[in-house]
């Protein structure tokens, strides 16, 4: 029987509480700090690895860990979510977003539906979409073939999405994959899709909207404003554009849309990249044969997380770590670093999946929690970041934990020795020097010149960035913010707190304000 309980009521919980701490200095001293990082090593899915080597644990935390994981039945609960369970308290709903890349347990079947195959067929028909565009079999008004696809949508579907194309857009211009540029329109600023349609060729561009109501006020706006530039061309709006939403929203069955591509309410927005959100313009853009290998990496990282040892479950450790450091080491913040151009826009993915997901102050049950939830998320890549936000991180008044993430080669395999190393190696030169720098910190006569150290880290490395790497990477993180919800007992499924926002915006658009709300509407003469 699973067993909902809150984190400060556990005992292993209680028992990490007591723990020594871990002196990061002295723990990676020597050659016992270098077989301590050989060792603190979890394998993940799409040939990457999990380093821990430099956060605050040893062997006596992690045993600790390791029955507080039983304890809080991360597996089980893991379990339940796969096999159908309504996890998603709030909402009352499933979450089935893994569902999408592979069959982790029973078949789940939702309002007389096996969602499995379900999500597949969607899947299928965006494949046989995608490939008669390629082809030339469908085309625009004039027999011409579309060479650029314009995602429209915001939040999950536009973040995900646009974090996973720009990874993967040099990679697939080296391996002949890149079948359309792929573009991006979310804000309702004007300026946003101003810009992007000034650099589009419209007449042999294909729109896909993403939105599951219908109704995304946001979303509906852009796609207003393409349907208007389409028109000004002298363009069919409705032989540009097709439509990613529910099978009961007003856009299914519209005339106005070239298909329609089927989603549903047991996969939220920012768990949406694997579903037919990411998967109709990642095709289009790269080939359904890409977006396969993106889906297969995600569900080698999904298999190995119903593991219960943690030790061999990168996903499930993170998790335990990340609440450690948040509710015992008392840090705020979490920075996530890639060392990587081409995962520029994923920090700013891990942003909503993981703040949007854990930004709760009550449990399960609405009961309000007396402990600390989701930290901060943000981060960019390096090494700009070395020559920004580094200062406050080696020596600022706050410890922020880093995740970093690495690679051994690029992308496109273009460089140049310059004073006997290349630029990959000076690369991965100074993610390693990083690490060791935040861990171990340097002592000085000059008080500005001291670095105290015992600034945590973790790292995932791998050969190169891939599709299936960054399926895997892409699940890694989900599934850590799933264990920490568990973990937390909170609702990581639901995001009522961007709905607040959202009424008063009516509220302005439609004159209907009084006291502070009009003073502000009144400011911005709207």
């Amino acid at each position: 029987m699973i067993r909902w309980n809150n984190l400060d009521t556990l005992d292993a919980f209680k028992a990490l509480e007591s723990d020594a701490k871990v002196n990061l200095a002295e723990v990676l001293a020597g050659e016992a700090g270098a077989e301590r990082v050989k060792n603190y090593s979890v394998p993940m899915g799409g040939g990457l690895t999990y380093n821990f080597g430099a956060k605050k644990v040893n062997d006596e935390i992690l045993a600790d860990m390791q029955k507080l994981a039983d304890e809080a039945q991360l597996t089980e609960k893991f379990a339940e979510l796969y096999n159908g369970g309504i996890v998603n308290t709030g909402e009352k709903r499933h979450v089935l977003h893994q569902l999408v890349r592979g069959q982790l347990g029973n078949d789940v079947i939702a309002d007389g539906v096996n969602k499995r195959e379900f999500y597949t067929g969607v899947q299928n028909r965006i494949n046989e979409f995608a490939n008669k565009v390629h082809a030339g079999e469908i085309t625009n008004e004039a027999g011409e073939k579309f060479t650029q696809v314009v995602q429209i949508g915001i939040g999950g579907s536009d973040l995900g999405p646009r974090a996973l194309y720009i990874a993967l857009e040099n990679w697939a211009k080296k391996n002949n994959s890149l079948k359309m540029e792929a573009r991006f329109i979310s804000n309702v600023d004007p300026d946003d899709a101003s810009a992007v349609l000034a650099r589009t060729d419209v007449a042999h561009a294909l729109f896909v909207l993403v939105s599951k109501s219908g109704t995304t006020l946001e979303t509906l706006t852009n796609e207003s404003f393409v349907k208007d530039a389409l028109v000004k061309a002298g363009l069919n709006p409705s032989r540009h554009m097709v439509a990613v939403t529910s099978d009961s929203s007003p856009l299914a069955k519209s005339a106005d849309y070239l298909d329609a591509f089927f989603m549903d309410d047991y996969i939220g927005g920012r768990y949406s990249s694997s579903s037919a959100v990411g998967g109709a313009v990642l095709s289009l853009a790269f080939g359904p044969e890409v977006f396969a290998e993106i889906l297969a990496g995600a569900a080698e990282q999904d298999q190995l997380c119903k593991n219960t040892d943690i030790r061999k479950n990168s996903s499930m450790l993170d998790a335990l770590i990340g609440v450690y450091e948040r509710n015992i080491l008392g840090y705020t913040s979490t920075a996530v670093l890639p060392y990587s151009q081409a995962l520029s826009r994923f920090p700013a993915h891990l942003q909503q999946l993981d703040m949007e997901s854990n930004g709760k102050a009550v449990n399960r049950f609405g009961e309000k929690i007396d402990y600390k939830t989701g930290p901060l998320i943000w981060g960019e890549p390096g090494t700009n970041g070395q020559h920004s936000f580094f200062q406050l991180l080696h020596q600022g008044t706050d410890i922020i934990p880093l995740q970093f993430v690495g690679f051994r080669e690029s992308q496109l395999g273009n460089d140049v020795v310059i004073k006997g190393s290349t630029s990959q190696q000076k690369l991965c030169a100074n993610v390693a020097a990083q690490i060791v720098a935040f861990a171990c910190g340097k002592t000085d006569e000059n008080p500005n010149k001291v670095f105290h150290g015992g600034r945590p880290s973790s790292i995932i490395t791998g050969q190169t960035l891939t599709p299936k790497s960054l399926g895997a990477l892409l699940a890694h993180f989900e599934n850590k913010v799933m264990f920490q919800g568990f973990l937390w007992n909170i609702n990581s499924f639901d995001q009522e707190g961007v709905q607040l926002g959202k009424v008063l915006a009516t509220n302005v658009l439609a004159h209907n304000t009084e006291g502070a709300l009009k003073v502000y509407s009144d400011l911005l003469e709207i």
